[in-house]
């Protein structure tokens, strides 16, 4: 028998910029909006997955992004 709630032990996710090496830019638009739910909001690092070093340049491209209008802020 199953004690504690019956949470589920789901592995964490790799960080795809540790995997692949990619540069994070606040240019590269397309992989920017992979980040973004569809009312413009950051994904949480829970959710994406992604390292708190990598999480952070990504929050800081997209904010940049948005400053020059390249996102939309909403």
């Amino acid at each position: 028998m199953e004690r504690g709630g019956g949470r589920l032990f789901q592995r964490r996710r790799q960080c795809c910029f540790c995997m692949d090496k990619t540069p994070i830019d606040f240019k590269d638009i397309g992989l920017l909006r992979n980040f973004l739910t569809e009312r413009g909001r950051i994904v949480p690092r829970r959710v994406s997955g992604n390292c708190m070093g990598h999480q952070r340049d990504l929050t800081v491209a997209i904010k940049r992004a948005r400053t020059i209008a390249m996102l939309s802020f909403a």
